[in-house]
């Protein structure tokens, strides 16, 4: 659908390039689905009745009733859980914009790119807080969800219907890896329990420092912030509240969670060799089995799906071939993984070139993440803050794994000190999604441990309910910040009949870039239009020359020399400019309204008159 409407925004340059789009593509993957379907019947018919009935027991969708009713029961409940949750945190109400404080400002810039589809015609893709450029941050979700709007879908019923339904897959994979690997419904239920509530030291020392204090039970019932010790941890930076802010990285999740699935038949056929210690290793390395193709046709599959969700979600993609990586060191059959990793590259190279003029992406060493303390001791207590034991006691754990857990530990575990070495971007700390890919993946160890020390007897489920516990404490605290700091009096607040929003949608395409104060989220980013500068942090951390924009924008509506401001306005090829009476400086300089009301003749002017817009291009 993007790469025909794109097309025909070229070709045509339509104001609905998407009409077009939608229409081509729903009726070609008709006509597939109407020949799939006749094919189905035609093989049918030549098929014997005895061949069709065994066919149809081979590939029967319930194997065991009990287990697939208990399963069904879990994840209708874990749906109802998931609907909740995410909108309970943004959903629109008689006209208004809800969005919670823990996730507004991670939906600023999701948002006004959604709108820039569903309300406007953004081909070729641009960053829309931060118009004029190439756009180089992923956005495909947030076209899928654009493009859901734009065929009637309220905007939060799509946004929040592609992410439920984002999250309940990656749960389901996540729960049938675990009962894969580990064995039992339980386990599988376990993993997914320990997903939403992490691990971490932080509330534990939150209790001791305020029982010192006196104040603990008032501080636990009134406060309505993330507790955290460490850079950026009252960002809600390793709990939950990261996949509700980021929609985008659970749907790339799924994808990877699909291609472990698919590899684990590798890694598996590894394991079942009968060498042990060295000479298993040696085997791995050097033998006919540890190189030659198992199913190149799979593996070449694989790799396109993985490439196409790089405009997804990049980072999910960089952890998931980290991760296969890890699986190829110790699997037979590497040259299936060589092939994926070939073909999934090739394919976001592919992407890159086509929607970027030059990759974000500075590859450089970095060490120890957001820990103050960079040497070796202070990066595992840094480790230890923000997760408690979970990783760290992962080393504990190899010793009571199976060789083929341990070998899936390993390359779970890559993404995490990827987190700890690598930068790719302007900001470290969005390195920290690395470390949650490694986490979601490596709950299915502790989630074995867990059941493993249950099983033991009733005089150890006491301990089995206190790693439990353990475990989920932080986390369970980290959810009620999250329903609290979302709930009444918690919120960002958008009228979505404004008529600045309105007027805006009607007059403005991709095309325009207007000028306004450095706004996150409101009216005028929901409108879908191209800004000069919005909030500077969301283009900066995307790889944005931010500074020299923020100085012009502030010189244009500060300078009391027209001239010097017209020479700035075509030379940045400003098209509108906006004064919002709300906004009386620009970075601690006076907006001067009246220089730019000299230059340019007034467009419009908000039923309320906080909110005049000039036209530049007459």
């Amino acid at each position: 659908v993007y790469l025909t409407a794109w097309i025909n925004e070229s070709l045509s340059h339509s104001r609905h390039p998407l009409f077009l789009g939608n229409l081509l593509v729903m009726a070609g993957v008709s006509v597939l689905l109407a020949v799939l379907a006749g094919m189905r019947i035609f093989r049918k018919k030549k098929v014997a009745g005895k061949t069709v009935t065994a066919h149809l027991e081979d590939t029967a969708l319930i194997r065991e009733e009990h287990l697939f009713k208990k399963e069904v029961l879990f994840f209708l409940l874990l749906s109802v859980f998931l609907i909740w949750i995410f909108c309970y945190v943004f959903f629109i109400r008689d006209g208004y914009l809800y969005s919670g404080l823990t996730v507004f400002s991670d939906y600023a810039p999701h948002t006004s790119m959604i709108r820039s589809f569903s309300k406007g015609n953004n081909f070729p893709t641009q960053y829309p807080h931060f118009g004029g450029e190439d756009v180089k941050y992923h956005f495909m979700f947030q076209f899928l969800v654009g493009n859901l709007e734009y065929l009637g879908l309220r905007l939060d019923v799509a946004y929040n219907l592609v992410s439920i339904l984002s999250m309940l897959g990656l749960q389901m994979m996540l729960y049938k890896l675990a009962e894969r690997m580990m064995g039992g419904f339980a386990v599988g239920i376990l993993s997914c329990v320990l997903f939403f509530f992490r691990s971490g030291w932080t509330f534990f020392r939150y209790l001791w420092e305020h029982w010192k204090l006196g104040d603990l039970w008032q501080t636990l019932a009134s406060n309505t912030t993330f507790i955290g010790y460490t850079e950026n941890e009252n960002w809600g930076l390793w709990c939950f509240n990261v996949y509700l802010n980021q929609r985008h990285l659970a749907f790339g999740m799924l994808i990877v969670s699909l291609m472990l699935w698919m590899f684990l038949d590798w890694l598996e056929a590894g394991d079942s060799r009968e060498e042990t210690g060295i000479s298993w290793i040696k085997g791995r390395l050097l033998s006919k089995e540890a190189w030659c193709s198992k199913d190149l046709g799979r593996a070449l599959f694989a790799g396109t799906l993985l490439g196409l969700t790089s405009f997804w979600n990049g980072a999910a993609v960089i952890g998931g071939l980290l991760i296969l990586a890890g699986f190829a060191l110790f699997s037979d059959h590497k040259l299936d993984y060589l092939a994926f990793a070939v073909v999934t590259i090739l394919f976001s190279i592919l992407q890159v070139r086509l929607l970027m003029n030059s990759s974000a992406a500075v590859f450089s060493f970095y060490w120890g993440l957001l820990a103050a303390d960079k040497t070796p001791a202070g990066v595992l207590w840094y480790l230890f803050q923000i997760s408690g034991f979970f990783f760290l006691g992962l080393v504990a754990l190899c010793f009571y794994l199976s060789r083929l857990q341990r070998m899936a530990l390993l390359g779970f575990s890559i993404p995490l000190f990827f987190a700890f070495t690598i930068s790719l971007t302007p900001d470290i700390a969005v390195n920290h999604k690395y470390v949650m890919i490694s986490y979601a993946f490596l709950t299915i160890f502790w989630a074995r441990t867990v059941k493993k020390i249950w099983e033991e007897g009733p005089g150890l489920q006491l301990a089995a309910a206190i790693l439990m516990v353990t475990l989920t404490l932080t986390g369970i605290y980290d959810f009620v910040i999250i329903v609290r700091n979302n709930g009444s009096g918690h919120r960002i607040i958008v009228d979505m009949e404004d008529d600045a929003m309105q007027w805006l949608e009607e007059h403005l395409d991709s095309s325009d870039l207007i000028l306004t104060p450095p706004y996150s989220i409101n009216e005028v980013t929901l409108s879908g239009v191209m800004l000069y500068c919005g909030w500077p942090y969301y283009a900066w951390s995307a790889g944005y020359d931010t500074d020299a924009r923020f100085y012009t924008a502030k010189e244009i509506y500060s300078s009391d020399d027209p001239e010097y401001v017209s020479t700035l306005v075509e030379k940045e090829k400003i098209t509108w400019i906006l004064w919002d009476e709300y906004e009386q400086s620009y970075d601690g300089a006076e907006i001067r309204e009246e220089v730019i009301a000299r230059l340019y003749p007034l467009a419009f002017t908000s039923e309320n008159g906080s909110i005049r817009i000039y036209d530049t291009s007459r």
